[in-house]
């Protein structure tokens, strides 16, 4: 059998040779050191931090009434025009008045018939007085002293009637009683109405201010009264309240505590506290469902931007910092509540701690790390520090300004 000879095929061998050399020089062997991970840190500082709820909350009018009669009569007129701005005591609706004219002209008859009689009764008891004893009794004089009180009496009940009478036709002017926006109205023209009557003619409604009700839950309100006893929550003296509309826009006036009730709702287990807010543009609708930041007070904690953190199966809180030997050390943290997209921390960290936020992947207890100063904005972005500025990084930028 001949064999041939290819020079070709070994000249290929030689550079597969070769090229498998190159490849075992540049890998390094199993087990070779690898250099620190480079990590991004804030150096942690205690702050006073607000301290703050997000509360659900409804709208509810300032002053809103159903407007009804208070005399029975045809409707003759509608003297508003409804969504338009009104003030108190100005007309809606008028009645037909002709009953009640009638009935105030006899009030009036009645009451000068009345006045007519006092002259002449007491005209009675004095020349009963002077004839006493002569041509006329006692029981004479007393018949005409109760005769002449009678008729003084008697004026006064006309008077009495005439203001009913008047009364009742003045309301046959329907008016507001509040300041307000007029709905529309219920009625038209024509109907008859009665005095007290359920439905109502039109709805009033009051919108600046409006208040809101906010629902706190009555473990939260009580685990405040306790963070306040034991000093770690230094209250305000006065409330800060900010609204978000549904759209998500914030209500530009601050609002005022009116006050707590003094129960708590079995079904819900909240407790509803009641502020009041400008509405001059009169955005906010009775109603509506919208939500509410309540700054309690302040706290020292540490602010740690949530991203650093991870939280366990068992619930635990638990951040990475820089030890001092440039070792990644595990931290367990104790948060009270939230600012902004950071916890609020209270345990667990101590000042001048280097937590890492940037590199976390793949960290593990007591790994050698490469510390390198970051910041971090509102929106969660890292990013390097000037070397002018290494060491200056402030924490709170986690949380957004304030």
């Amino acid at each position: 059998m001949k064999q041939f000879y290819r020079p070709g095929l070994k000249i290929v061998a030689v550079l597969l040779a070769l090229a498998a050399s190159a490849v075992q020089a540049q890998t390094p062997p199993a087990g070779a050191a690898r250099g620190p991970a480079k990590v991004g840190v804030i150096d942690m500082q205690r702050a006073a931090v607000k301290r703050s709820y997000t509360l659900p909350g409804r709208a509810v009018a300032f002053e809103q009434t159903e407007i009804r009669p208070r005399v029975g009569g045809v409707v003759t007129d509608i003297l508003y025009s409804p969504g338009q701005p009104i003030s108190p005591g100005t007309p809606m609706f008028r009645l037909d008045r002709t009953s009640y004219e009638a009935a105030t002209q006899s009030a009036r008859a009645a009451l000068a018939r009345a006045q007519a009689a006092v002259p002449v009764a007491e005209a009675a008891l004095d020349r009963a007085k002077k004839l006493e004893g002569s041509g006329s009794t006692r029981a004479t004089v007393e018949s005409a002293e109760a005769t002449a009180a009678q008729a003084r009496a008697d004026v006064l009940s006309a008077e009495a009637a005439l203001k009913i009478a008047e009364t009742e036709l003045s309301w046959t002017e329907v008016a507001s009683p509040i300041e307000g926006i007029a709905g529309v109205a219920q009625i038209s023209v024509g109907d008859l109405v009665t005095a007290g009557q359920a439905d109502a003619m039109a709805i009033v409604t009051r919108l600046d201010p409006i208040y809101v009700d906010m629902f706190e839950p009555s473990a939260r309100i009580l685990s405040i009264q306790d963070q306040i006893e034991r000093g770690e929550l230094k209250p305000n003296e006065t409330l800060e309240v900010t609204l978000t509309l549904e759209n998500g826009q914030s209500h530009n006036s601050g609002g005022t505590l009116i006050a707590p009730s003094v129960t708590v709702s079995p079904s819900t287990g909240t407790q509803d506290i009641r502020f009041r807010f400008d509405n001059p543009d009169r955005r906010i609708l009775p109603g509506m469902f919208l939500r509410g930041e309540v700054v309690l007070g302040t706290v020292e904690a540490f602010l740690v931007p949530q991203r650093a953190t991870t939280r366990g199966r068992d619930g635990a809180l638990t951040a990475w910092i820089a030890g001092p030997d440039n070792k990644a050390v595990q931290r367990k943290l104790e948060a009270n509540g939230t600012h902004a997209n950071a916890w609020i921390v209270t345990a667990g960290l101590e000042p001048g701690d280097q937590l890492i936020i940037d590199g976390l992947s793949n960290l593990r207890e007591g790994a050698d790390v490469a510390p390198v100063p970051v910041t971090i904005d509102a929106n969660g972005v890292v990013r390097d520090v000037a070397p002018a500025d290494t060491g200056s990084a402030d924490p709170k930028a986690a949380a957004g300004s304030e």
